[in-house]
């Protein structure tokens, strides 16, 4: 009996899970305590959809990791099963057969991840060796399955994942990143290969790979999480509860699809955000947060959306996950209520978050204003009738003649706000500034790609009115509300209304017009940083030019 002790013990510390380092940018492991606690989501959810009814005292409910690397959400289900079943299954080693032979799947997505998993579960890497908790597998793997995958080639990318063949095409000895799950033509077909028969799961759930893992990095980086999800959610379980970014909510390169699909499904139940990832999973330089959902395919409904940060109050409501007039996921419960207040004004209604005159957004110019890059350095000394160049780390000058771009805008007062947030610091911390110091720009001058250009204006008093308006925190928390990463293109200002330009805008002024409550004014005070104008420095903005929006 001693060898099931790991069953009987889990309370002894520590637990190795809780000390092992991430292996790359796509093997990120799940601490047991919040594997735990999305169990206890799901456990919650089959009480709620099954009269009360025990998860866990079900000996017939199959559950499936299919990206599993630790092992831990196996290993956990394993341990709460093997409590449940007691009643039903008196004899502690059947019980564990069963469970690990009937109910509990996985599949490794490297060779050394599915090392680890069949080791936290059958406390051997081998399911039949003579350590092994479970006394009935014939074969190595158990049933957690892990074989070398290839890359189907098309053109250069692979058909199913679009990984590069020249950083992935490598041959024999190196990992390739092709994914069991989603390198298959029919997801219902490979799992009847990987497991034998018409096998049906009840729940999926799981930590997918975020990132394509071949040779981007950060914001370059393609994400590959939504391909999993797509492929989960063919398999038909009744519950699917995955943890990801949550960059979806609003950005994310190529995510368009992805996102629409995902906020107009009635059958996602729940979504838990993290508004720091490393509130989830320490020492992970994951920006943007991270969530994980609940999706139910028996039980369709409006969606439990829970707000988690730190030490703050919990927030929690249920609402449809895509608002009349909206392209994406209103990140902030009170978010929301304060933006229908401002489309309320606005448009004389709340009903739809679609401003219906006096965009903001028409008045900031798309990337390039004046068709310079990034890198782009002017003169440094001014010639007889040159433009001055706003720039990366300072000024410069260029003929007018050079330009042919946004030359509407050359003659007039604008204002320049960098593309992207300034790189200091973390941006996951809150309050945060949202956007960059912006400053005036006057007549004759010009900007590199490194900043946005807004107007133009025919007066300096009507860019110093913009100018104010992009200090107040209201604004600033609207901008917040359609931002997924540090980039602040002009989608961003999508529910930004314009004002009255012959005026200095104050967000007492603004929380008036908008009649906001003493708790809206400290959520958006709690959120937003205040912005001094006078710190417009021009070298803190650094872009990085492939940036995903």
């Amino acid at each position: 009996m001693s060898e099931l002790a790991p069953f009987t013990l889990r309370g002894r510390n520590p637990d190795v899970l809780t000390c092992i380092a991430n292996l790359s940018n796509d093997e990120v492991f799940t601490p047991p305590e919040f594997a735990n606690r999305m169990l206890d989501t799901l456990a919650a959810a089959w009480a709620t959809n099954h009269g009360g009814a025990n998860l866990w005292a079900d000996p017939d409910v199959k559950f499936l990791d299919p990206f599993t690397k630790s092992g831990v959400f196996l290993r956990e289900i394993t341990s709460r099963l093997t409590v449940g079943l007691a009643d039903k299954m008196p004899d502690l080693q059947a019980r564990v057969n069963h469970i690990l032979t009937k109910q509990v799947f996985g599949i490794g997505i490297t060779q050394l991840t599915s090392l680890l998993a069949r080791r936290s579960v059958y406390c051997s890497k081998h399911a039949n060796g003579k350590h092994s908790v479970a006394k009935v597998f014939a074969n190595d793997a158990g049933n957690i399955w892990f074989e070398r995958m290839e890359h189907t080639w098309e053109g250069g990318k692979c058909k199913f994942c679009g990984a590069s063949e020249k950083t992935l095409g490598r041959g024999e000895g190196f990992e390739t990143h092709a994914y069991a799950l989603i390198h298959t033509d029919n997801i219902k077909t490979r799992m009847a290969e990987l497991f034998g028969g018409d096998m049906q799961f009840d729940v999926i759930i799981g930590n997918p790979p975020y990132q394509l893992d071949d040779g981007g990095f950060g914001k370059s980086a393609a994400p590959i999480y939504q391909l999993f999800v797509e492929q989960a959610k063919k398999l038909e379980p009744r519950y699917l509860l995955l943890v990801i970014p949550s960059r979806w909510f609003a950005g994310g390169k190529g995510l368009d699809e992805f996102r629409e699909a995902m906020l107009t499904d009635n059958r996602m139940r729940s979504i838990d955000d993290y508004l720091s990832a490393a509130d989830v999973f320490p020492g992970v330089g994951l920006k943007g947060g991270v969530c994980y959902f609940l999706w139910g395919r028996d039980n369709p409904g409006p969606c439990r959306v829970t707000t988690h940060f730190k030490d703050w109050p919990v927030s929690t409501a249920t609402r449809p996950l895509l608002e009349e007039g909206a392209d994406v996921f209103i990140r902030f419960n009170e978010g929301l209520s304060i933006l229908k207040k401002v489309m309320a004004v606005e448009n004389g209604s709340a009903d739809s978050l679609l401003l219906e005159k006096g965009r903001f957004d028409q008045l900031v110019s798309s990337l390039r204003p004046f068709g310079l890059r990034t890198f782009f350095q002017g003169k440094a000394a001014k010639g007889a009738g040159d433009l001055t160049v706003y720039q990366n780390g300072g000024k410069g000058y260029i003929a007018r003649d050079e330009i042919s771009t946004g030359t509407h805008c050359i003659d007039c007062w604008k204002v320049y706000i960098g593309r992207a947030a300034p790189g200091t610091g973390n941006r996951d911390t809150y309050p945060h500034r949202i956007i960059s110091t912006p400053f005036i720009g006057e007549p004759g001058s010009i900007s590199s790609e490194t900043y946005l250009c807004i107007g133009p204006f025919d007066t300096k008093t009507q860019a110093e009115s913009v100018l104010s308006y992009l200090s107040c925190r209201l604004t600033r928390l609207l901008i917040l509300l359609h931002k997924p990463s540090q980039d602040t293109t002009r989608k961003v200002y999508t529910f930004v209304p314009t004002q009255d330009w012959t005026k200095q805008w104050t967000d007492a002024d603004l929380y008036a017009k908008y009649d906001l409550t003493d708790a809206e004014i400290a959520f958006i005070e709690k959120i937003v940083r205040p912005m001094d104008l006078s710190s417009n420095l021009l070298d803190e903005i650094s872009v990085d030019e492939d940036d995903d929006e």
